[in-house]
């Protein structure tokens, strides 16, 4: 059996594109809005993100009726391939997730983690039409 050798320098390329075509399947497949449980202490409530396109920029907004946040903007919205990062310092608040994607490529869900005052929360986004509350 005869084995084909890929030069380095093709096989590189081959890995950029691939990431920058991933990173760019997750900014387009992240727009619109994802909302999940954040559960702190007793309080249990319910939070959403709405991605949306600002030029060539990702931007988001944070709802949630419980915070008592309707529309509030995101400092800093980095999406990195699959994974996202979402800064309020005004609350602050930074929140982590990781795009978990289908073999068509579709975001499904984003599993991140909520940062604020020092606590950390684990929260699971799932895509919705419009926030629920």
């Amino acid at each position: 059996m005869r084995m084909t050798r890929i030069p380095l320098f093709t096989a590189s390329v081959l890995i950029f594109y691939t990431g920058v075509l991933a990173a760019e399947a997750t900014r387009e497949n992240i727009l619109g809005s994802w909302e999940g449980p954040l559960v702190i202490g007793r309080d249990n409530m319910t939070l959403a993100f709405t991605f949306t396109l600002q030029g060539e920029e990702i931007a988001a907004v944070l709802t949630s009726s419980g915070l008592g946040i309707y529309g509030m903007p995101a400092d800093t919205v980095i999406v990195d391939g699959p994974r996202i990062t979402i800064r309020i310092p005004r609350l602050d608040l930074e929140f982590t997730g990781v795009a978990r994607m289908t073999k068509s490529g579709a975001v499904m869900r984003i599993d991140g983690d909520w940062f604020q005052y020092s606590e950390m929360v684990p929260v699971i986004l799932l895509p919705v039409e419009n926030p629920s509350f």
